[in-house]
């Protein structure tokens, strides 16, 4: 019988090396506006990283990596019918596969940008709501005759806070928690949101912390805790290294 025992909260920061666009809709074409604006929160007007975005990006890459068990013909997200599959059970499984594998382990909060950051595009005048233009040409490669057009992104130096919480309800469990900090150090070294191969959506983790909170503590209200034999750790790296040699 499955039964919770716990969470673990990631916590910290999204760090922006380099430009970052996901994309929004753009409602209305203006003059001098953009071609592709970024999402945007629609009360604070701030650029923020969907949750989705992050999981999906983060699933993405644990299927091209372990692509011998995950990756599907024609690029469809892998769903299956296995029960102890660990990339469903983590991150989700299509309702239609009806399979009896509990609750979806992983959860991912929108991050929004920190007061550090917010206060950068106050006080630059480039910046408008937390994003600047980038101007990009689109050369024929026999007439040379460019093409510009204009995408908003949000800036390097940028910085959002994290939460992912992962809720534990037996042993393998465990082996789940490292698959979802894999995909974290795969993302470093990959890119999120359009254009990476443009050099937009570099990111690093920085300030990490994993945190822990027992079905007791939820019982007694005590607050989320540093998880013993990783406290101290600060980067996807460090934290999975040491729950690898536990």
């Amino acid at each position: 019988m499955m039964k919770f025992e716990r969470n673990y909260r990631i916590c910290g920061v999204i760090e922006c090396l380099t430009g970052l666009h996901i994309g929004g809709i753009a409602e209305e074409l203006k003059i001098g506006g953009t071609d592709s604006p970024v999402i945007m929160d629609g009360v604070l007007n701030l650029p923020y990283i969907p949750g989705s975005s992050l999981k999906g990006k983060m699933r993405s890459l644990l299927e091209v990596r372990h692509s011998d068990k995950w990756l599907m013909n024609g690029g469809d997200v892998h769903t299956c019918k296995e029960p102890s599959c660990d990339l469903c059970v983590t991150f989700g499984r299509s309702a239609a596969e009806k399979i009896e594998g509990g609750p979806t382990r992983i959860i991912v909060r929108d991050s929004y940008p920190d007061q550090k950051t917010r206060a950068l595009w106050d006080s630059t005048e480039d910046i408008l709501h937390g994003t600047e233009v980038k101007g990009e040409n689109f050369l024929n490669r026999i007439t040379s005759m460019a093409t510009p057009r204009f995408i908003e992104r949000v800036p390097a130096g940028s910085s959002f806070d994290l939460e992912i919480i992962f809720s534990q309800y037996g042993v393998d469990d465990g082996r789940r928690l490292k698959l979802v900090l894999e995909a974290m150090t795969l993302l470093e070294d990959n890119y999120l949101g359009a254009s990476g191969s443009r050099g937009y959506g570099k990111i690093r983790f920085t300030d990490l912390a994993l945190m822990e909170k027992t079905v007791e503590d939820y019982r007694s209200g005590a607050d989320w805790r540093p998880h013993e034999k990783t406290n101290g750790a600060t980067t996807a790296r460090e934290i999975l290294g040491l729950l690898s040699a536990e």
